[in-house]
């Protein structure tokens, strides 16, 4: 990563109050960047982006208002865009499939038919999901080039936002210039998620409580992986479209070793080593469907962008378990630490991206 690229540079990042959209926050903030947000207020009491208390430009806006965000755009000028904002949970886009299709598509389309017309925009990063994949459940990684589908209503969504962005890319984007790229990351945990109905924010809860947390579907496979791993990858291929290579404006997975594609038995009964307080039965309540097995197949990025992951699930998990310990047991906020952590296990392993970081703090 080059800091050079981001020092003063103009960047519009949707959902920044979000989970990934802080964390994303604070590193490009941490490497010079010049970060706008756009996002609805923070839906749950307790978020990471408020604890972090960035000091940023930001605007709390739908997205489905279609002027209101092509007016911000517009007096914004951003260099670069990251869109992350979308209703991301399965369960709730089963109980309200209206607002997650009108809100994950149509927000899509407001944003990106305002960056069209915004000349200053020259690269744009559209993140959407693992779960935009057809998955017929097989044992092998999804790759890029494989079905895109979905079941349940979330999945559909962003499968279709892939389709609403190639359509905006092949029909606009590709006379003016600007560079469009799409992400895939896989099962995101760590510090500072407190959604509903997700693995880690309900063992979380349920722990503090001391209460039992209940297990639905202790089989089912997840790709897991810390929120700074894919954020790593956007990161990386942001600053290949915004030096021009035109060959990175395509679709992209960022997912974690095989090894770290593991049942919610295995990931439950591994982050118990770090937080003992954990405890967990099955709950034989019947719920909607939900995919059982799901991985990504990462080779592309490895090769054509030198990412990789840089912890394995037991770091990922003791990283999830010290973040939230931290916060609940020492009213601490280690976000910043873990950050730092995380480049430097990067630079200690070797990893491509993390070379210009090193050489940074030798000439600082």
């Amino acid at each position: 990563m080059n800091k050079n690229i981001w020092q003063g540079r103009k960047v519009l990042l949707t959902g920044h109050t979000g989970f990934k959209g802080s964390w994303l926050a604070l590193w490009l903030t941490k490497m010079g960047a010049e970060v706008t947000g756009l996002a609805l207020d923070p839906y749950t009491e307790l978020n990471h982006w408020e604890l972090l208390g960035l000091d940023i430009p930001e605007y709390r806006v739908d997205l489905r208002e279609r002027d209101m965000v092509a007016e911000i755009i517009k007096k914004v000028e951003p260099d670069v865009v990251f869109h992350l904002a979308a209703q991301a949970l399965v369960q709730k886009s089963y109980r309200d499939p209206v607002d997650t299709w009108s809100t994950n598509v149509m927000g899509a389309v407001n944003l990106l038919d305002a960056c069209r017309l915004v000349p200053s925009i020259k690269s744009i990063i559209v993140i959407t999901s693992d779960k935009c994949y057809e998955n017929v459940e097989w044992d092998w990684g999804y790759r890029e080039s494989d079905t895109l589908g979905g079941i349940d209503p979330y999945s559909a969504s962003k499968a279709a936002v892939e389709l609403v962005t190639s359509s905006y890319k092949r029909s606009f984007f590709e006379q003016n210039g600007t560079l469009v790229a799409t992400t895939r990351a896989g099962n995101v945990i760590g510090g500072g998620d407190w959604s509903d109905n997700r693995l880690i924010p309900d063992i979380v809860k349920s722990t503090v409580k001391g209460e039992v947390i209940k297990i639905r579907s202790p089989n089912a496979t997840r790709p897991w992986q810390h929120v700074l791993e894919p954020i790593s990858g956007y990161i990386l291929l942001a600053e290949q479209l915004i030096l021009g290579n035109k060959e990175c404006a395509t679709s992209w997975n960022f997912g974690p070793d095989d090894a770290a594609n593991q049942t919610v038995e295995v990931m439950l009964n591994t982050m118990q080593k770090f937080w003992p307080a954990i405890h967990w039965e099955l709950d034989g309540i019947p719920m909607p469907h939900e995919a059982t097995l799901l991985n990504l197949d990462s080779t592309k990025a490895r090769r054509h962008l030198n990412w990789q992951p840089v912890w394995d699930l037991d770091d990922t998990l003791q990283a999830t378990a010290e973040w939230f310990r931290s916060h609940y047991e020492q009213k601490q906020l280690i976000t910043l630490q873990q950050w730092e952590k995380y480049q430097s296990d990067a630079q200690a392993k070797g990893l491509e991206w993390a070379k210009d970081l090193s050489l940074e703090k030798k000439v600082a």
